[in-house]
């Protein structure tokens, strides 16, 4: 039996940020092994124990296979013939498929150190289109850490927004992974993550229709809404680290993006439209009521 560190915080020790957890993965062993050992069994889907002393999460190595739609279309295999390498290979970036072994030393099969120093966001294999959670994942990490994403990797996420993939994605998640982004340091990078591979037109068309709509003369009128959007968000994001106060910043303007072309570029009435517009996505994706309270009482 050996244990490894794995994921975030390997990742998080080369970029020198501050590890919060660690997350271990065990090789040849079984269940019972650690459950012999002390280890708690917390795994509903695949095995996964608490340690008896530190209470960190300790996985089986494991291999999976997708087998229906969606994110929860998967089968989970685990065995003490399962490898390191093998594990590693079902996770979703590269910056996230490190390791090291109880001497510190570090275990990169497939590339993470050279993407971490050269601030790429890159999948580990093709089995990346199988689960439509790392669309919203590669975006978050893109507004946590500024690193931009490799071009295969943002082909693999076209395919799976016109494949149907996206279309998994329940509510929940998406706000849940929306308001991560939101608390992140670069919160804009979501969103222009999700425009370059088709994303944001399905999940948020609110904020995709800005683009290309030209804003009122007084203001930025080389730069259309979509534009402008992203850089109130920037301002806000320095001001505060209240993900409601950048919630509200980010839709306050969803109005323009309805306004029939001939009041352009007055934007006559647009409040009210952006009112209607923060109701409906707020209820789409079951927004709390402090977030959407003041995301209408900024837009009007």
């Amino acid at each position: 039996m050996k244990v490894y560190k794995v994921g975030g915080a390997v990742r998080d020790r080369l970029l020198d940020r501050p590890v919060s957890d660690c997350d271990w993965v065990v090789v040849g062993a079984t269940p019972a092994d650690l459950i012999a050992r002390g280890y708690r069994p917390i795994g509903r889907d695949f095995p996964v124990f608490l340690h008896p002393e530190t209470h960190e999460e300790y996985a089986l190595a494991r291999t999976e296979r997708k087998t229906a739609p969606g994110y929860t279309g998967f089968v989970f295999q685990s065995s003490p013939e399962v490898t390191l390498e093998d594990d590693l290979r079902r996770r979703d970036l590269t910056i996230n498929a490190m390791a090291e072994d109880p001497d510190g030393q570090l275990i990169d099969p497939y590339g993470g150190r050279a993407d971490v120093a050269a601030g790429i966001l890159r999948h580990v294999s093709p089995a990346f289109v199988e689960d439509p959670v790392r669309l919203l994942r590669v975006a978050r990490f893109a507004a946590r850490m500024g690193f931009r994403v490799a071009e295969e990797t943002l082909g693999l996420m076209r395919e799976m927004v016109t494949s149907g993939e996206i279309d998994a994605l329940v509510p929940e998640r998406v706000f849940a992974e929306l308001d991560r982004a939101l608390g992140e340091p670069k919160p804009r990078r979501f969103f222009e993550v999700l425009h370059s591979c088709g994303a944001l037109e399905v999940l948020f068309p609110e904020l995709a229709r800005l683009y290309g709509v030209p804003q009122p003369a007084r203001y930025h009128p080389e730069i259309d809404t979509g534009v402008h959007i992203l850089l109130v968000l920037d301002v806000v994001t320095s001001l505060t680290a209240d993900r409601r106060v950048r919630f509200a910043a980010l839709v306050h303007d969803l109005g323009k993006g309805t306004t029939p072309r001939e009041q352009w570029p007055s934007h006559r009435g647009h409040e009210e439209r952006s009112v209607a517009l923060i109701h409906g996505l707020c209820d789409r994706y079951r927004v709390p009521n402090d977030y959407r309270d003041l995301a209408v009482l900024v837009a009007r």
